[in-house]
């Protein structure tokens, strides 16, 4: 074979089955079919995918955004089976035209990665997590005992604080995993409605100890037909559950671990489940806990109360306001420039993770204002932000 000959070596577009929700979203976007599930998993046909990337951008997990350059495309019944994407393949040249296919393999490999910024890696001490143990077909039942409002009667906003229990049903989850609602009903064409996910705002022991149960921080947006349906939950109401999702946005579980957590809104749920966790299982921890939290005003913040009660021996807090009359606009960078010598420490501190969680628009301004810090401090914060992520220690989950 010559070095002009077509090389071996081809992208193909894959569905991570371990954060993959199973909404449907991709399958009923993608414009030439290529999409399609069983009761395991949602996969892609290689035969009919032309990488047109329509799917991309509409899931809410980032899931549909995996790539592997293989020298025989995976077929619809292998990624049927699978419970985690197979690792990349070893492809080398051969014959007189291999330095040409390593090259053909070296660039289809650097354009399938192209701004995806690296994929998320566990942290090394974080349990092991449970994931898709239930699907549309085959739902988990839990019923609602408790439905709380969190933010101030007056306030603009209604974020609600919602309570499922799981009964004798097995539904594990720990802290940063997320689960799926399904909405009753159908859609204007008939089709059910999609699957939404929420993060779990609470401990893995349950919402309270030893109870399976767990808790979800859910804001009510005006034309939000889950979010509105979930905050109508009454006490006994029964819920449809899919999960649990989410196998990298995990709480280390190492007492000596520093955590930064950086959130908005209802981006604060997981940072509820971590402190928790640290609250019941490590209060006397070595490592540091602080959280940067923004809001609109004092009274729209989720949780506000309770925080105050959180001691800062446990959780460091930095709030940021941006619509407080009389005041300056701030937001969670904002804050975090204003205490750079506190973050700067914690980056220097090899057992320091970085968990960024809320509205995508935050997470240029949270990284902006990691650069200004790290250059104050000698620091580079590209090559360091790579590395935390290869390390299992920089985690972003943006919606």
């Amino acid at each position: 074979m010559d070095a002009t000959t077509a090389p071996s070596a081809q992208k193909q577009h894959l569905i991570d089955p371990e954060i993959c929700i199973r909404c449907n979203t991709c399958e009923e976007t993608c414009p030439v079919d290529a999409i399609t599930h069983d009761d395991n998993n949602y996969v892609v046909d290689a035969e009919k995918c032309n990488f047109c990337l329509d799917c991309i951008s509409p899931c809410p997990t980032g899931s549909i955004d995996n790539w592997r350059i293989v020298a025989t495309p995976y077929s619809i019944e292998d990624q049927f089976g699978w419970e985690e994407l197979p690792a990349q393949e070893e492809l080398a040249g051969t014959g007189e035209g291999g330095e040409a296919e390593d090259d053909e393999a070296a660039r289809l490999i650097a354009e399938a990665h192209a701004g995806s910024g690296g994929k998320s890696v566990a942290p090394a001490s974080a349990s092991k997590p449970t994931i898709n143990l239930y699907n549309r077909s085959r739902p988990a039942i839990a019923t609602v005992t408790g439905n709380f409002r969190l933010t101030d009667p007056a306030a603009d906003n209604d974020v609600r604080h919602i309570i499922l229990d799981f009964g004798d049903v097995t539904f594990p989850v720990l802290e940063g995993q997320s689960i799926g609602i399904i909405p009753p009903g159908t859609d204007a064409s008939g089709k059910p409605h999609v699957i939404r996910l929420y993060s779990v705002a609470s401990s893995r022991d349950g919402e309270r100890p030893k109870h399976n149960n767990l808790a979800l921080t859910v804001k009510r947006e005006a034309q939000g037909l889950c979010s509105n349906y979930l905050c109508d939950l009454k006490k006994g109401d029964k819920v449809q559950v899919t999960g649990p999702f989410g196998a990298t946005f995990l709480m280390p579980d190492d007492p000596s671990a520093n955590i930064i957590m950086i959130c908005t809104g209802t981006g604060s749920a997981p940072f509820r489940g971590f402190t928790e966790r640290r609250r019941r299982t490590m209060r006397d921890a070595p490592g540091r806990m602080m959280i940067y939290f923004g809001a609109r005003r004092p009274e729209e913040l989720p949780y506000f109360g309770p925080l105050q009660k959180v001691p800062d021996g446990l959780l460091r807090k930095h709030f940021a306001y941006s619509r407080v009359p009389n005041e300056p606009k701030t937001y969670v960078q904002d804050r975090m420039r204003a205490t750079a010598n506190e973050v700067s420490v914690f980056l220097k501190h090899e057992k320091t993770h970085v968990y960024i969680c809320g509205l995508k628009g935050m997470e240029a301004g949270v990284d902006e204002a990691m650069a200004d810090i790290c250059r104050g401090s000698g620091m580079d914060w590209a090559q360091l932000r790579a590395a935390m992520r290869t390390q299992g220690r920089y985690h972003v989950e943006t919606y």
